[in-house]
Formats: structure tokens, sequence, C-alpha cells
């Protein structure tokens, strides 16, 4: 079993106000490429952004988590049951029980081997499993450039190995499974000046260089945006491209 490292507990509540939600076309066409519809499982839930979703399409929804304080924060759902649970030991869970596997933003932490073992003896026959990410988003040329010098260097030494696996778009983790073609998918969100800056203090380098440095490297990234956003009330559209990975047990 892996040592489940805690980066967001600290900022649950900042995750669950500024991480955007996934696009309802998402959802859709998961939902038309499994053959039946009464349970998923949504690993690494974090606040439940992905298993409400999920609840639109699926009967029940297996949302788990090793958080306690995302799992606190999580969005409540009838059709949700939400557990404190590592993705590796999901022991509530039957063999060939469950129609969807789903991981949003969370796989890069895993054991994959383990969680992968997990997945081919859970997984019904027919059944998906989709693992997806995003990265640094995009607004607009002046900004990207600012943001991303605060992702690559101002934070930058904060970063672990797991992150940098979004990146470089999950191109090495291990999906031991038959791939499917997908389309692709977009998350925009229209945001003032605050709510972007609410995102950027949701990441967990962000946290990291707090803790370490004891000053919110937040504050010098407002002062340099404010001067491109000009009007901090008004809002800008932020985009950010869904790296996905969708498959069945071969």
């Amino acid at each position: 079993m892996s040592t489940f490292k805690d980066n967001f507990s600290k900022q649950a509540e900042v995750y669950v106000k500024y991480r955007p939600t996934y696009p309802t076309e998402l959802f859709e066409f998961l939902k038309s490429i499994t053959a039946e519809h009464k349970l998923a499982w949504d690993c690494g839930t974090g606040n439940g952004q992905s298993a409400v979703q999920l609840a639109q399409f699926f009967d029940k929804i297996y949302a788990t988590d090793p958080s306690q304080e995302q799992i606190k924060n999580a969005i409540p759902d009838v059709r949700i049951e939400y557990k404190v649970e590592n993705a590796e030991t999901p022991s509530s869970l039957n063999d060939k029980s469950v129609d969807l596997i789903t991981v949003a933003q969370a796989v890069h932490w895993f054991d994959f081997s383990a969680f992968n073992n997990q997945v081919k003896r859970v997984l019904k026959p027919n059944g998906v499993i989709a693992v997806w990410a995003y990265g640094v988003p995009s607004i607009n040329e002046k900004l990207d450039i600012i943001v991303k010098d605060f992702h690559d260097n101002v934070i930058g030494e904060f970063w672990l190995p797991e992150n940098k696996l979004i990146d470089i778009e999950y191109s090495t983790i291990p999906f031991p499974f038959k791939e499917i073609e997908t389309p692709e998918f977009f998350i925009t969100k229209r945001v003032t000046l605050s709510e972007a800056l609410g995102h950027f203090r949701s990441w967990s380098a962000t946290q990291k260089y707090i803790d370490k440095y004891d000053e919110n490297p937040i504050n010098s990234l407002s002062q340099k945006l404010q001067e491109y956003w000009v009007e901090v009330e008004t809002q800008k559209e932020m985009v950010w491209k869904l790296i996905l990975k969708v498959g069945k047990i071969v």
C-alpha cells in the first residue's frame, strides 16, 4: 500500500471554493461508452466535484479520498456515498461490481500497480476507467506569461515529481488497459482577479511555499496580474485543457 501524501488538507476549503468544475460533455461521453449505469467509483474524489456530476448519470456513486478534510468539505448528494479511503484499498467494493471508475486530478498521486490491480478486480466486464487532469490555465498572452513564471519559478521548487506527470500529459503513467479514443475537452470559467488568485492559492506548491517561507506568494502575484487585469472585478475567461485517458480491461 502506498503512503498517502496529504497535499491538500490544509487548503481544503480554498480547494472546494476555487477549483473549476468539469464540462458536462465529459460525463455525457463517459455515460455513452459505458454499458450499464448502476455504480461509478470516483477515486481521489477530493471535495466531490467529479462525483456530484457523475451522480446525474449513474444510480450510485462511491466516492473515496484519503483526506478527512477533503471529505468533510465534500458536496452532499443522496446518490453519493463518501468514504475516507485509499484508492489502492477500496474495501467496500465487491469484485466486478463497478461500471465506471473515474479519477479526476488525482491518479498521479496513486501507487499505480496497486491501484491498477484494484481496477481489474472491481470493474465489470466491459466496464470503463477514465483518468483526467488539467494543468496551468490560459487567460491571455500577457497574463499567461506571469502565471507561468509563478508556476515554474516562484513556487517551482515545491512541485513534486507526481505533479510533473501532468506537465507531460500523463504520457508516462502505467495504463494497462485497452485505450479508447476520446474527443478533446476543455474547462472554461469566467473569473475575477480575486477568483483567479484563489485558484492559484489552491495549488499544493503554493501551500508548501507558505509553510517554508511564512509568507504568501499570491500577494506579489496579485500585483503583477493587476497591472494587466486593470479592472479587478472584470471577469476574464480561464481555459484548462483536459488531459484524458480512457480504457477497458484487455
